[in-house]
């Protein structure tokens, strides 16, 4: 049997909010389990574009940030033993560490953190990534502990035997070892 050919589409009339909403023609996709289907067929492709790709068909999606959030957070243990399991938006769970690693962007002029977890590969450099919401990133920031990367010195979380670090130790604790 011959194999099939995967159309390209182009661009399609989809766009995923910073908030996690799902538009199809300008208008949200109110259906929770269509969302969650769609997600499951979401990549990036070598450019970093996001991709809806079918065994069938492909396009081309706009996102404004990330296509995912992850809203919920649930740990057990403490220090190194640590573990940090995440809901998203579309109801996958995510365990933070060596495969799914938590990272912290800082905006260039407010230097405001906005922190994301890696869901899954993308088909180039380009990861497929869940921005942590503000609530969930404080739950984070209670879990903390201070910690040296490169020889700064910061505050961090531990998940799976990996430390990843929030953001700078604050100039009152730095002293205070």
């Amino acid at each position: 049997m011959p194999a099939r050919s995967v159309a390209d589409c182009g661009d399609l009339p989809f766009l995923i909010r910073r908030d996690g909403t799902w538009l199809y023609k300008g208008s949200p996709i109110s259906r929770k389990p269509m969302v969650c289907l769609f997600s499951t067929v979401l990549t990036r492709d070598e450019d970093g574009k996001y991709i809806l790709e079918t065994p069938v068909e492909r396009g081309r999606i706009e996102v404004e940030d990330v296509p995912f959030l992850a809203v919920e957070l649930e740990w057990s243990g403490g220090g190194k033993d640590q573990v940090l399991c995440f809901r998203t938006n579309v109801d996958q769970c995510i365990t933070a560490g060596p495969a799914h690693r938590i990272r912290v962007a800082h905006d260039l002029l407010s230097c405001e953190p906005t922190p994301y977890l890696h869901v899954r590969d993308g088909k180039g450099r380009f990861p497929i990534e869940a921005r942590i919401s503000r609530a969930t990133y404080y739950e984070l920031v209670a879990l903390a502990e201070p910690g040296i990367v490169r020889g700064r010195k910061v505050l961090g979380v531990w998940s799976e035997g990996i430390f990843f670090p929030l953001g700078d130790m604050p100039n009152c604790c730095k002293d205070a070892d």
